[in-house]
Order: structure tokens, then sequence, then C-alpha cells
């Protein structure tokens, strides 16, 4: 459900595995491997469960910054972790 009354999606199980293994087979295009850490930077749509279910599906470690944060907030985020991908 979003925000807004009447705001809302319905997904299967298995239309939501299809999805997170196409991310999941994107992401491994991009270098990305177990043990990499990935930023998200999105706000709470089906897009950020996505993400975060192809990361745990090939082994990388994640951190959501909610799109609400700054600019600034973001960048210490991604430094701290040390990420060598932001999703956004």
């Amino acid at each position: 459900e979003g925000n807004e009354p009447g705001d809302s999606a319905k997904i299967t199980y298995s239309e939501l595995l299809h999805k997170v293994c196409q991310f999941a087979n994107v992401l491994r295009s991009q270098g990305v491997k177990k043990g990499d850490r990935i930023s998200i930077y999105m706000p709470m749509i089906l897009e950020l469960v996505v993400a975060m279910l192809a990361c745990a599906r090939i082994g990388a470690l994640h951190s959501v910054v909610f799109a609400g944060f700054s600019a600034d907030s973001l960048c210490e985020r991604i430094l701290d972790c040390g990420c060598s991908l932001l999703i956004t």
C-alpha cells in the first residue's frame, strides 16, 4: 500500500521472484559479487524490496538509505560502509 489512500498494488510470489532474479542478473552483469557492499537510495516502493532481495540472493551486503535523507547524509553512509554501487 502506498502513502495515498487507494494507492496500492498486488504482486504474486512468482512475479516477485522473477523481478528479483532479473535484477540479481543486472547486478552480476555490473560485476557485483558475494560480499560486495551496496547502498540503496529509494523511497518505499516495490523496487526497493526487489533491490534488497536481489542483493541478498547474490550474497551482497546492502544498506538502505531512505529517499528523505539529504545528499550529505547519503554521502557519509556511502563512505562509512565503503560501498561499490549505489542503487537509486
